[in-house]
């Protein structure tokens, strides 16, 4: 396994939830990771963002790890959830917060209101 590999290992298995997005959660460098930050910060959250335009070996590497070839990239609890599009399509449905929900993840957001 890789240098890259192993630290994208670590980040997915050791935060309840990692987003690896373009940009930082304060200041997205891209629509699609916005979109996502905006949900997680609706839903209340607590996350992790990782900035994959940083390092071209982990722009590249987390596609490789996910075998999915775009970012924004969630994963909760270690399992890779989706990009921008499942993810809001999760999210209008209600599955994001029963997921969330049924893997521990506390939500402070008006989801459960």
């Amino acid at each position: 396994m890789s240098a890259i590999n192993e630290y994208i290992d670590s980040e997915v298995k050791n935060n309840g939830v990692v987003l690896f997005m373009k940009g930082t959660p304060d200041f997205p460098q891209c629509g699609f990771s916005g979109q996502v930050i905006q949900i997680l910060n609706y839903l209340g959250v607590d996350y992790k963002g990782v900035n994959v335009l940083t390092d071209d070996d982990l722009r590249q590497g987390i596609k490789d790890y996910s075998d999915w070839p775009t970012v924004p990239q969630l994963y909760v609890k270690g399992e890779f959830v989706g990009g921008c599009d499942i993810i809001r399509e999760m999210f209008q449905a209600g599955e994001l917060q029963s997921m969330m929900t049924e893997k521990g993840i506390v939500q402070q957001g008006t989801a459960q209101a």
